[in-house]
């Protein structure tokens, strides 16, 4: 299982605005091969400004093909178009590897 976390630090101000566009978007992965799963999390009380997508793959060959392919290009088409005001940090990626399959 591979599974990357992109954290986005978001002002609190624009937060139902970003998870709105992260709604009309979120549908486009899901017949990629390899997909399993993905959710937006939202922070809460007392643990920082940061939305973190979550996104689970069967594979990172599976993860890498999927952001080479026109869906995601497609799904972050909108991305692009977020206005930078929302974000109060850069985006951060993180991936991991399951070490328990």
């Amino acid at each position: 299982m591979y599974v990357t976390m992109n954290r986005f630090t978001i002002d609190p101000a624009h937060w139902e605005d970003f998870e709105a566009r992260f709604r009309q978007r979120a549908g486009l992965v899901d017949g990629e091969p390899g997909f399993v799963r993905n959710a937006l999390l939202r922070p809460v009380e007392n643990s920082g400004e940061q939305h973190i997508v979550f996104t689970m793959w069967e594979s990172r060959a599976d993860f890498e093909n999927w952001t080479k392919s026109e869906s995601f290009r497609k799904a972050h088409e909108k991305a692009r178009e977020t206005p930078r005001e929302w974000f109060l940090a850069p985006v951060k990626l993180e991936a991991f590897e399951s070490t328990s399959d």
